[in-house]
């Protein structure tokens, strides 16, 4: 099988694409793969380092505040669709796969064009704008949550959940012993993003001192960016700051509670192993997907939403200790997530590619 993949921008779209090509890697051995992309995001560097053929394509989004300025997105998309439709023609794939970005739309309107199935993935609760315009030319459409099934064409939108569920579920478990906490205690986690959030910096350290001689632990993880701000913090032995962990959906089998941003890896992560969850969702996101992805969840009973607005040392820390503290309570939370999580979403993905390869 030939394939090609094309996802941009974060990672809420590359790590997703990932996971598919990861999972017909392991149903099809001899399985080729073409990677497009943008020129000047994360994929240029991911995608290279996993050894998959990488091409990158410029791109952009559309302004909203500047319309003007659209004029050059407009050449830009034309170039793309052209220089996709010289890629394809080239690589000769047996279907054309989108996972989100701005790229998505061009590569995936030129394999329609040249006759090459098309297959879409959304993560998200509320499409965007890429995936909006490309459902009409797509042969399939995948979507992340039940919400997302009445926003495509009934006759080609599928239920599969989002493909990095079904990776934690296959993950090994990092007991919370092996980072020196105990194995006694409950464990909270605190992250904002790899990188972290400029906005939130400050309302999380002043939510660290709070958690200092708790009965239960509190890892906060700061990103790579904002870690040096909280140096001079003083934390007691139930608090551990860190400013990253690449092994962190190991982790999260061996946690009690998340409290974390809303983005699309995080919403499948949490509900494939049932995690109750405390979802703070960025407001700065396109068309504020993450906070419709948490309210899909907290309309359900599988997690409490609190809004950067609302944050605050005494409302999170309420709301830790009310989940922690009443089982019953947890225990539903946990019951409702796990109901929202698919575990073996990348087999359906997989499935619906072979369909449209056949």
């Amino acid at each position: 099988m030939k394939v090609v993949v094309a996802a941009g921008g974060t990672g809420g779209h590359i790590y997703p694409a990932i996971a598919i090509i990861n999972k017909i890697k392991e149903n099809c051995v001899d399985a080729e793969f073409l990677y497009i992309g943008t020129t000047d995001r994360m994929e240029k560097d991911i995608i290279p380092k996993l050894g998959i053929r990488f091409e990158g394509i410029p791109m952009s989004g559309l302004n909203r505040k500047n319309i003007f300025s659209n004029f050059s997105v407009c050449r830009k998309f034309l170039n793309a669709i052209k220089r996709s439709k010289e890629l394809i023609k080239e690589f000769q794939p047996d279907i054309v796969i989108g996972a989100g970005g701005y790229i998505t739309a061009p590569v995936l309107y030129a394999a329609h064009k040249l006759h090459v199935p098309t297959l879409i993935h959304e993560q998200n609760s509320i499409p965007g704008l890429s995936n909006k315009f490309i459902s009409r030319f797509s042969d399939s459409i995948c979507v992340s949550l039940p919400n997302s099934l009445e926003l495509f064409p009934k006759d080609k939108v599928h239920y599969t959940g989002n493909p990095r569920s079904e990776e934690i579920m296959k993950v090994d478990v990092l007991s919370r012993e092996t980072i020196g906490f105990s194995k006694d205690k409950k464990l909270v986690i605190v992250v904002m993003g790899s990188l972290g959030s400029t906005t939130m910096t400050e309302k999380i350290k002043e939510l660290i001192p709070s958690f200092n001689n708790k009965d239960y632990q509190a890892l906060i993880i700061t990103g790579k960016n904002y870690y040096d701000n909280y140096k001079d913090i003083n934390v007691s032995d139930n608090v551990k700051i860190v400013p990253f962990m690449d092994n962190l959906i190991n982790l999260m089998k061996d946690t009690d509670l998340m409290v974390s941003r809303a983005g699309a890896s995080t919403i499948a992560e949490i509900t494939a192993i049932g995690l109750p969850a405390i979802l703070v969702p960025s407001p700065y996101v396109t068309n504020n997907h993450q906070y419709k992805n948490a309210k899909e969840l907290e309309d359900r009973g599988a997690c409490v939403i609190v809004t950067e607005e609302e944050f605050s040392s005494k409302t999170i820390i309420t709301e830790i200790e009310k989940l922690l503290d009443d089982s019953e309570y947890y225990d539903k939370m946990s019951k409702s997530s796990r109901e929202l999580g698919i575990d073996d979403s990348a087999t359906r993905i997989y499935e619906e590619i072979k369909k449209l390869v056949r």
